[in-house]
């Protein structure tokens, strides 16, 4: 596809993009699974046009430069990070597929993600990747690759 035209919701951002996948407990990969999630479906894309979370059927969508911090968080009790989760503290929204731990990114302008259309917005996103600290450190370097 040339640069110039729109990508559909799901396609990856044009130009290079580095990919995270989801850490998935093995006691919570037949529920996910259920409900769309899976290894396949879900991960973390950054790169020089669009920060994208794809989980399972849900999506978040961003420009690099509304993403303002990466932070490091967990572990989780599992009712409170396993799914897609919103916090009524914060209004931010969970895509948890593990326990273990995640990142947590912070928006300039919060972002739909969690139904569809454009309500609710999120100020942040917290991911469960495999591997937090690449995501946090990538984010850091900024979405040139």
């Amino acid at each position: 596809m040339p640069r110039d035209e729109p990508a559909g919701p799901g396609a990856p951002p044009p130009g290079p993009v580095r990919r995270f996948p989801f850490r998935f407990d093995p006691a919570f990969r037949l529920p996910l699974a259920l409900l769309g999630v899976r290894p396949a479906t879900a991960w973390l894309d950054w790169g020089p046009d669009a920060l994208v979370v794809r989980f399972g059927p849900w999506l978040l969508r961003t420009t690099p430069d509304n993403v303002t911090g990466a932070e490091l968080s967990g572990p989780y009790r599992w009712w409170r990070a396993i799914g897609p989760h919103l916090s009524a503290a914060d209004g931010g929204v969970t895509f948890g597929a593990s326990v273990a731990g995640g990142v947590c990114l912070r928006f300039a302008e919060p972002v739909p993600g969690l139904a569809p259309g454009s309500w609710p917005r999120h100020p942040a996103v917290t991911v469960t990747v495999a591997d937090p600290a690449a995501v946090r450190d990538a984010l850091a370097r900024g979405p040139d690759l």
